[in-house]
């Protein structure tokens, strides 16, 4: 079989191609993205049956996202130990496959939103190390083309997975035997990445331009270790523009709920439109990614723009203009999970990717929770006011974005940028 490539340094060769990888893991990511975005194309109206209003519809959803994102704080950390990054991504991705199948055994409402909580949970637990995986798998073939192919290979998932739940709920009339079935994909998601561990166990070997570890430096140069390495100032600045998108982004659990408690659409079509949401996405995410490789972070100009859409169409009591939404917020979501992921790479130090994913996602999952609750309270009291703020809220993003100046970051622009040493 060919290879990729030489580990760090004289290190041996691993017995699996770069983009090789990559798309395995990506049918991993396809496997598991059927589990959990099944069951949250329905988690809005899902939740509604069990009792829960519009604010603990949005805030149980928000926090969900918001836990996938803050603890990638704590397990950004432990990602930077090449030792400990398959351990983390299995045990995240378990617990995701665990997690929604139990879905389908309890009417407590309470423990549903724990059970929601914990799916966003395992995905915390595995994203960093995953995220740092394939940011090494993906420094020959260009950080934008990697992230936005796993992307796309998500989404096949992102699509089937709600249609299965769909067909379920319009054969049985309830929610729970479209969850457990969802247990049938994360059972096959789990013995290929297990298989994947053991053919490629350390895929650092795919970033050529990383020091062996514990090489001795240039003679006059000393080896500064990761922690003392600080994040640049438009890190921090990329950190505040991504999460003053996400604090004006609606999840689609407040969104199919409002679908659904006014009459728009048919509880077992929601899932329909979260698959096209997600097919939406799959485009988005290939066609940014491809973007973001020839003009760097100014291809996320569009993310303020869309998610300031998403508003005025989906909370409409109009079912066309709220499919429209449906279909924009897949569009921002797209750029979001693959694009705006990718610039990290570029933007921190290559030995603390694991922290820079960790932090990053930390900042804006806060501010998706914060964004969450004042979405779901505004939803109660006035929709207009509701689309006005997050425009607002977009628009100092946009600002946010104008004084990163990403033109001079040299992200993207036909190079990858791995070592992501861009201190400027």
């Amino acid at each position: 079989m060919s290879t990729s490539g030489s580990a760090r340094g004289a290190g041996p060769a691993v017995p699996m191609t770069a983009i090789r990888f990559i798309l395995v893991f990506g049918i991993v990511s396809a496997l598991m993205d059927m589990v959990y975005e099944g069951a949250r194309s329905v988690t809005g109206p899902y939740l509604g049956t069990l009792g829960a209003s519009a604010l603990l519809v949005s805030v149980v959803t928000g926090a969900g996202e918001a836990v996938a994102l803050i603890f990638r704080l704590v397990f950004g950390r432990l990602a930077d130990r090449p030792a400990l990054r398959w351990t983390l991504a299995i045990s995240g991705y378990g617990l995701t496959a665990l997690s929604v199948p139990l879905l389908g055994i309890t009417n407590a409402l309470w423990i549903a939103c724990l059970l929601v909580l914990a799916e966003r949970f395992g995905k915390a637990v595995r994203s960093p190390a995953k995220d740092t995986m394939l940011a090494e798998a993906g420094s020959s073939l260009g950080q934008g083309k990697a992230f936005a192919l796993h992307e796309a290979l998500d989404q096949v998932g992102a699509l089937v997975g709600p249609l299965v739940v769909g067909a379920a709920l319009a054969l049985s009339g309830n929610y729970g035997p479209g969850f457990l079935l969802l247990a049938v994909p994360g059972l096959a998601a789990m013995l290929v990445l297990l298989r994947l561990k053991r053919r490629v166990p350390d895929p650092g070997a795919y970033e050529t331009r990383l020091p062996v570890v514990g090489a001795i430096p240039p003679e006059g140069v000393p080896l500064a270790p990761p922690s003392a390495t600080p994040m640049p100032r438009q890190y921090w600045l990329y950190a505040a523009f991504s999460s003053l998108t996400m604090f004006g982004y609606a999840t689609f659990g407040l969104l199919s709920f409002h679908a659904v408690a006014t009459g728009l659409l048919e509880p077992a079509l929601v899932p329909v439109l979260y698959a096209s949401a997600m097919g939406v996405d799959a485009v988005a995410a290939l066609l940014s990614g491809w973007l973001f490789d020839r003009v760097g972070l100014k291809v996320l100009l569009v993310l303020p723009v869309l998610a300031a859409a998403v508003p005025w169409l989906g909370f409409s009591n109009n079912a066309a203009l709220a499919v429209a939404g449906a279909l924009v917020w897949g569009a921002a979501m797209g750029v979001q999970e693959s694009t705006m992921r990718a610039g990290v790479a570029g933007l921190a130090p290559a030995a603390r990717r694991g922290s820079a994913y960790g932090m990053f996602t930390a900042c804006y999952g806060l501010a998706w929770l914060a964004g969450s609750f004042l979405i779901g309270l505004l939803y109660e009291q006035s929709v207009p006011a509701l689309a006005v703020t997050i425009t607002v809220v977009q628009a100092v993003a946009l600002a946010v974005f104008a004084i990163l100046r990403p033109h001079t970051t040299g992200i993207g622009s036909g190079t990858s940028q791995s070592s992501g040493n861009n201190n400027t």
